[in-house]
């Protein structure tokens, strides 16, 4: 066993070493496979081994434990067994891979698997939370003879969610299966089913399922929350004359019905005209009634957001709220955050109650309750929570003033933010770095560059110095609006004043340089960041391209890839320039790379695929009809070249790992679409600086249609 869990180890830490190297890191990638290639496994891959790598050490990187479970699929003699599916799925599940669960659970049908029925633990949450809830109730009955391996609270779960989101008659069959195999039923579970199905069930069918519930021994189910979700469900689907029949009912059945239960029904009556049958159920409160116990709806109300049915949540809320009842603090904190995210007039009403309770809201719930009311464009309600807030001397120190300034410059509110930090001014709080960044990003975003300069002279007159985001909401504006000497000026500032800059840094300046021609600043910016750290230089190389190439700095771009070290040429920088060519209808420029042996088969894996993509790239351009006189020598001497070529890199062992083929290319399409271009075509030689020999590649396209095959393929070979 040791020797095994010392292997699993060993490969998990491989496979996220390597992946750290990829972007965007934590993928799964063909060089993973090379990696998993290098460690040699196939002589001691089994399913069991592949079960210990996933759980637990990839269970928390969906991408690379399904990479993996894939990779080994592939492998020659290598079958699956429950125990690696069950790794997998539980991975997929924790990190509600939706579409990757189905295709799973698709393979473990088809290959006839059986699995342990406690993955459908996770299977089924996974899917419930993912809003996936008609799959949900499917996987559920395919192992619903299994429901207490699975659980009575995943059942009531599934029951409540399926009546939530109003699909009732699938609720039925639930609801029905679960008695049948005597799964416990929970408050919340059976709550929201009868709750939604009262609002068009005949009262005798209500009462019949409620017996059935009640009739069990050590229910759990809370008697007076239950009363209040059935009347509320009556009164809902306008059945008022049953809700007032089903409070004896229920009374009978020890639900006791408490004063919010006769409240509703009284509320309905009263949005009915109906005066003399209200007070009959007023007469009724106060003979029969009981006080509701705040308890009981504190830990109900915090179930329904737990499980992540908050529009449940609100309408309970709104009922205890309009009624004046008693409702803990925490209760309204969560109601206020999570409703926020549906419905923030609601939220506000919740707000508003707690204010008028003589309590605040905590500083979590104000940012959650701000983050949605900005996500929704409600910045009028936003500043006049903050006027409450304010009015109730709420804000007294720098985090609460935090919120509150980078709230109001997300929604757009500069000139309250402004005054707030004034405001700090007055009350000798100091603000910090990060009041200045939150006002200075809005400036930017709202195009006021003025004011943005302004709070920069503001910020360093206090005293406060500018963090690397500082410096990079102001270098990225200026480089966008064309200010490029001002970004230049605050680089040079950054690196005075020791700022490491970061590939955001770069990759603005960079963009700016380019759009405004300043190619050789551009360059010393490059340079700079090579030398500041090369793997951010490789990071920040495929932006600093593309920027090259929109602009149409071929030669450039060119130059820019043969003065690269060998630690920094990446095979996207190539394909990057290779396509922009393409794409402005440009000469494709052919980079050859001379070697000392003037073999192409001893080309880096980087330049094996640039090859590669280089000729189906002439391929692709077959369909353009720029020269429809293409001469049929021209053609051949390009097939046969192709072709030559191909068969030189079919040679290198590299280019199997570089294009992920298991087996040697076959493909004669790939072949017949070179041939089959029509776009005239120069390839033009461009030496390696370290390499003496002359090209391999004939320099125009008249040299080249009359050069002799065999001539090119023993420059080739």
């Amino acid at each position: 066993m040791r020797p095994a869990t010392d292997l699993a180890t060993r490969i998990s830490q491989a496979i996220i070493s390597a992946s750290n190297r990829t972007r965007p890191a934590r993928k799964w990638t063909p060089l993973l496979e090379q990696t998993l290639h290098q460690l040699g496994l196939r002589d001691s891959l089994s399913p069991s081994l592949v079960a210990r790598v996933i759980n637990p050490y990839l269970l928390t990187h969906h991408s690379l434990a399904l990479g993996f479970f894939n990779w080994a699929s592939q492998q020659p003699n290598f079958t699956h067994s429950p125990l690696s599916y069950h790794s997998i799925l539980k991975s997929l599940s924790l990190s509600r891979q939706i579409n990757a669960i189905d295709s799973v659970l698709k393979q473990v049908k088809v290959n006839k698997i059986t699995l342990d029925s406690s993955v459908y633990r996770f299977i089924i949450p996974s899917l419930i939370q993912g809003k996936n809830t008609q799959k949900a109730f499917s996987v559920f009955n395919e192992v619903k003879f299994n429901c207490e391996d699975i659980g009575p609270e995943i059942c009531n779960s599934l029951l409540a969610v399926l009546a939530s989101d109003g699909y009732i008659d699938n609720a039925l069959k639930m609801f029905d299966e679960m008695s049948h195999r005597g799964v416990e039923f929970s408050t919340i579970g059976f709550g929201v089913f009868i709750w939604k199905f009262c609002e068009n069930a005949k009262l005798g069918q209500v009462l019949s399922m409620l017996d059935e519930v009640r009739k069990r021994e050590n229910s759990m189910i809370n008697g007076s929350v239950i009363a209040v979700l059935i009347i509320h469900g009556f009164c809902k689907g306008k059945r008022v004359e049953e809700a007032f029949k089903v409070l004896d009912e229920l009374r009978i059945r020890e639900c006791k019905p408490d004063f919010i239960a006769y409240r509703i029904v009284a509320e309905e009556f009263k949005l009915m005209g109906s005066v003399f049958e209200r007070e009959v159920v007023l007469k009724k409160k106060r003979k029969l009634g009981v006080a509701p116990r705040t308890n009981d709806y504190r830990e109900f109300i915090l179930g329904l957001i737990v499980e992540r049915r908050i529009c449940e949540a609100k309408e309970l809320g709104e009922v205890i709220v309009s009624g004046n009842f008693t409702i803990d603090d925490d209760v309204l904190n969560a109601l206020i955050g999570s409703v926020s995210s549906i419905d923030p007039r609601s939220a506000i009403v919740f707000f508003n109650f707690m204010i008028e309770k003589g309590r605040v809201p905590t500083l979590s719930t104000l940012s959650n309750l701000s983050k949605n009311l900005c996500k929704r464009n409600k910045s009028d309600e936003l500043v006049e929570v903050y006027k409450v807030l304010s009015a109730n001397d709420y804000f007294t120190d720098m985090e609460s003033y935090n919120v509150m300034v980078s709230f109001l410059c997300t929604s757009g509110r500069l000139r309250e933010a402004y005054g707030v930090i004034q405001e700090m001014k007055r009350k000798g709080l100091d603000p910090d770095v990060s009041f200045y960044n939150s006002l200075m990003e809005a400036c930017c975003r709202e195009d006021l560059l003025r004011p943005a300069k302004k709070l920069w002279d503001q910020m360093f007159a206090s005293g406060c110095s500018g963090n690397l985001k500082t410096y990079n909401i102001l270098i990225s504006k200026f480089s966008e609006v064309g200010e490029i000497e001002g970004a230049l000026r605050l680089f040079h500032n950054m690196l005075e004043k020791r700022v490491p800059p970061d590939a955001t840094t770069y990759t603005s300046l960079l963009e700016g340089l380019c759009q405004e021609t300043n190619l050789q600043a551009a360059f010393e910016v490059f340079n700079k960041s090579v030398n500041h750290d090369v793997m951010l230089a490789r990071s920040i190389l495929s932006t600093f391209m593309i920027s090259l190439c929109r602009r149409g700095h071929f030669l450039v771009a060119t130059k820019l890839l043969r003065g690269l070290s060998s630690d920094l040429g990446h095979s996207d920088s190539h394909v990057i320039l290779l396509k922009s060519l393409a794409d402005a209808r440009e000469i494709i420029t052919w980079v050859v790379v001379g070697y000392p042996s003037g073999r192409m088969s001893n080309a880096p894996k980087s330049v094996t695929m640039f090859y590669v993509f280089s000729i189906w790239l002439i391929g692709a351009t077959k369909n353009s009809n720029q020269n429809a006189d293409f001469s049929a020598v021209t053609v051949y001497n390009m097939w046969k070249l192709s072709l030559l070529i191909v068969f030189s890199l079919l040679r290198d062992s590299f280019l199997h790992k570089a294009i992920n083929c298991r087996t040697p290319l076959h493909d004669c399409d790939f072949l017949h679409s070179v041939c089959c271009c029509t776009t005239n075509i120069v390839v033009l030689p461009i030496k390696s600086a370290e390499a003496n020999t002359s090209p391999i590649i004939p320099n125009s396209l008249n040299s080249f249609q009359n050069a002799s095959p065999d001539l090119i393929g023993d420059r080739l070979s």
